[in-house]
């Protein structure tokens, strides 16, 4: 009863954390907007509480740093979610959604995008329909594409490996992901001034991301995470092996593939709408177990609390650290993560020799 109860506070204090966080994303910037004023103006809008505020802090408040927070905490706990996913499944702690190619996929669709885009603007049918859904373009191509990597490489899988064991998934993806890479790569040398944004936008940046961009990736994000809750029960088991797994009655194979579909799906929508955005899902699930247990029930919630909040603490670094400008976001996740995850991973090593028996 004492660790259901210590489970619980340790999520509570994670939510409760969660929203402070949320709060100081909204305050930090060059406008200087406090904390009590960010939680003022969302209590207005959504609760219509009839309180007097000053109108440009609330449109700056409402329309600029709310859905960009917004929207950095729940890509990140997306990517924290699937971290937590595919390092238990693939039993690796280095595991991630982009070993299945789903990053290389989605920017390969952006680059797609990029390219045909000034060819479709200019017909006819683009000047009267696709004017209104281009700004959803972009993130809709690069979430297919990045959700067909994981469906190739698992028929792919499926094909040379029947028992479709981890190694071949890891390696199949990671051949894939190299192969896509060096397509972008010739795509980049033909089309320079088509593609001079993708690399900003395969760095990862929150900037002019509005309610629109906010309202697309919760659908997925609900979708996503009901279905991985729905298994972590299985996770649990399949932890002990696929063998025990068998059996308690749980199909090894039939699960994996739904949870890389899931994960995938939340993975794909957060690189296709912010871009590929590296370390959180790494380091997230890692602090949740330290912290929480293996128990998947729990550590999923919990790891999608912690990525959140590691996601919004480096857009307030990104945008803050440089005056009259802004570093991409996975920049800033690489600088804070590489060091931290190595001191995480290698700090567990005990060093050998010189021991007394």
């Amino acid at each position: 009863m004492s660790r259901i109860s210590s489970a619980k506070a340790v999520l509570a204090s994670a939510i409760v954390l969660s929203f402070i966080v949320l709060g100081a994303g909204v305050s930090f910037g060059s406008a200087g907007i406090t904390i009590i004023e960010a939680f003022v103006v969302f209590a207005i809008k959504v609760f219509r509480i009839p309180i007097e505020t000053d109108p440009q802090i609330t449109a700056i408040i409402w329309e600029l740093r709310l859905p960009r927070t917004i929207l950095a905490f729940i890509v990140g706990g997306s990517l924290a979610i699937s971290g937590a996913v595919f390092q238990s499944v693939l039993k690796n702690q280095l595991a991630s959604p982009y070993i299945l190619g789903v990053s290389s996929g989605a920017s390969l669709g952006a680059a797609l995008v990029m390219i045909a885009r000034p060819f479709i603007l200019s017909g006819i049918l683009g000047m009267s329909i696709l004017l209104f859904i281009q700004p959803f373009i972009l993130p809709f191509i690069g979430f297919i594409f990045g959700l067909g990597t994981v469906f190739i490489v698992l028929i792919l899988g499926n094909k040379l490996d029947k028992n479709l064991s981890n190694n071949t998934i890891i390696l199949l993806g990671m051949v894939f992901s190299l192969f896509i890479n060096a397509v972008l790569t010739t795509m980049l040398s033909m089309y320079r001034e088509e593609l001079r944004n993708l690399l900003v936008w395969q760095l990862g940046s929150f900037a002019f991301r509005s309610w629109n961009h906010v309202f697309l990736m919760l659908p997925f994000l609900i979708l996503g995470l009901l279905g991985i809750i729905r298994y972590t029960g299985e996770m649990d088991i399949l932890s002990f092996g696929e063998d025990q797994g068998r059996s308690m009655g749980v199909h090894a194979r039939i699960v994996r593939k739904r949870l890389f579909i899931f994960s995938a799906m939340l993975t794909g929508a957060g690189v296709a709408l912010c871009g590929a955005i590296g370390f959180v899902d790494l380091i997230a699930p890692h602090i949740s177990r330290r912290i929480i247990g293996s128990r998947h029930s729990r550590v999923i919630p919990l790891s999608f609390c912690i990525g959140g909040i590691l996601m919004v603490t480096a857009d307030i670094i990104a945008r803050t650290a440089v005056s009259l400008s802004e570093l991409p976001v996975g920049a800033v996740t690489a600088l804070i993560g590489a060091p931290f995850f190595a001191w995480v991973y290698f700090g567990r090593q005990k060093p050998q020799g010189n021991s007394k028996k």
